[in-house]
């Protein structure tokens, strides 16, 4: 039974050596060990702190991200429908401004065929004036061949002459 129930003895050196180790322990050892126990403490909490910190901030930034793709987007349609409201506008200009040139050339046309046919007509006047002119000396010529038509012709001139 000696083995299970220590001696005295042994016992109470057993518990002096315990007490001293204990002692040394708590003097020099206890300290730094609570010490380095609650700065890692202190260091976890922290961690874990900022761990929350940066969780929040990673939430802001997706919802900043999210509310500057909606904003791209929306600016992506505005520039989407600008770019077809001028490529419209830029047709429609060009759509006039072909109607404009195409009544200006017609315009121009009709002009000129105008200035044509009045100068055709003035030349067939002309032509008629000449050919009158032309019957009316050969009609003149025959009617005055001799020399006492001639004068009663003269006669009858100057007789109207006077009467206007």
């Amino acid at each position: 039974m000696g083995l299970l129930i220590p001696d005295f003895g042994l016992f109470f050196w057993t518990l002096i050596a315990f007490l001293v180790v204990l002692f040394i322990l708590k003097k020099f050892a206890w300290g730094p060990i609570v010490k380095t126990l609650q700065e890692r403490e202190s260091g976890i909490a922290e961690s874990i702190a900022s761990a929350e910190k940066v969780k929040a901030e990673m939430k802001l930034m997706q919802s900043q991200n999210e509310s500057l793709l909606m904003q791209a987007r929306e600016e992506r349609t505005m520039m989407l429908k600008e770019a077809k409201e001028t490529k419209d506008k830029i047709i429609n200009e060009a759509k006039e401004q072909a109607k404009v040139e195409a009544n200006k050339i017609m315009e121009d046309t009709r002009n000129q065929i105008e200035r044509s046919k009045n100068a055709a007509m003035t030349e067939v006047k002309n032509e008629i004036g000449k050919l009158a002119v032309e019957v009316a000396e050969k009609i003149l010529r025959k009617q005055l061949a001799n020399q006492g038509e001639q004068h009663n012709y003269v006669q009858m001139l100057a007789e109207e002459i006077k009467l206007n």
